[in-house]
């Protein structure tokens, strides 16, 4: 990279812009040197920073447009600068490509959950999967991607989006696991602190071992009547079915009848 900065322009005021932002800054090589949102109330932390905007008739040249908006924006919005020869990213983990309504288009994806209350996520550790349709954008993602995260990667839109589901299973799926669990132990009097624990062990044993070896509950091991004396307890019809259901997966999964 020459002494020239790569001049960056950031649209979105959500979660993975909030987080973006924040690092891009850090950067030294690149200048973040605009962020857009209708709403200049959700990028105010950033005035001192770099200049924030609502008009994209104030938009100055660029190097790279990054699009972390959310999903149902991203194509109608792109659209709006199509008549830009900008290299135009978005953020996505479900959009193809080829959605992208510019002249140059890419992807560069962050594969992390992200809260705007959640402190400072350390990006060195987060996969960023990047695609272009030629060589010379994609080095340009490539060589930002690496200043931010040493897992960098380069995937189709395909791979992409099989990323994305799996992430809603080991991620979205399971966050919704734990409200279950908070409002069974609720109405029992009890803290969800009490599994916390269980959720730890839980997390760290997949990282050494497959999900397949790691399973264990009463439906892993066949223990039927463990499991007709938990569907008895419970009373909530939807966690009842989820339970049932569940199970029966695993059941059959671990090939007990």
């Amino acid at each position: 990279m020459d002494d020239k900065p790569v001049n960056i322009s950031l649209f979105g005021g959500g979660n993975v812009a909030i987080h973006l932002a924040k690092n891009l800054l850090k950067l030294s090589g690149y200048r973040l040197q605009q962020i857009y949102n209708r709403h200049l109330s959700s990028i105010k932390i950033f005035e001192n920073q770099v200049e924030i905007i609502d008009d994209l008739s104030q938009l100055k040249p660029a190097d790279l447009f990054i699009l972390a908006l959310k999903d149902n924006v991203i194509v109608p919005f792109s659209k709006k600068l199509k008549n830009f020869d900008v290299l135009i990213v978005h953020t996505s983990g479900s959009i193809p490509l080829q959605a992208l309504q510019t002249r140059r288009k890419g992807v560069f994806y962050p594969f992390q959950t992200f809260s705007k209350n959640k402190p400072d996520l350390d990006f060195s550790v987060i996969p960023i999967l990047i695609e272009a349709e030629n060589k010379q954008d994609l080095v340009l993602l490539e060589n930002l991607a690496k200043s931010l995260s040493k897992n960098v990667q380069t995937v189709n839109s395909d791979q992409r989006k099989a990323l994305h589901i799996a992430g809603v299973f080991a991620a979205n799926f399971v966050n919704f696991m734990y409200r279950q669990a908070a409002d069974i132990l609720q109405d029992s009097n009890l803290s969800f602190d009490l599994v916390k624990p269980l959720i730890e062990e839980t997390a760290r044993k997949v990282q050494n071992l497959p999900p397949a070896q790691a399973q264990t509950g009463p439906a892993a091991r066949g223990d039927i009547k463990t499991v007709e004396k938990h569907l008895e307890f419970l009373k909530n019809k939807p966690q009842f079915i989820l339970y049932q259901y569940l199970t029966e997966m695993i059941l059959k999964d671990y090939g007990h009848k």
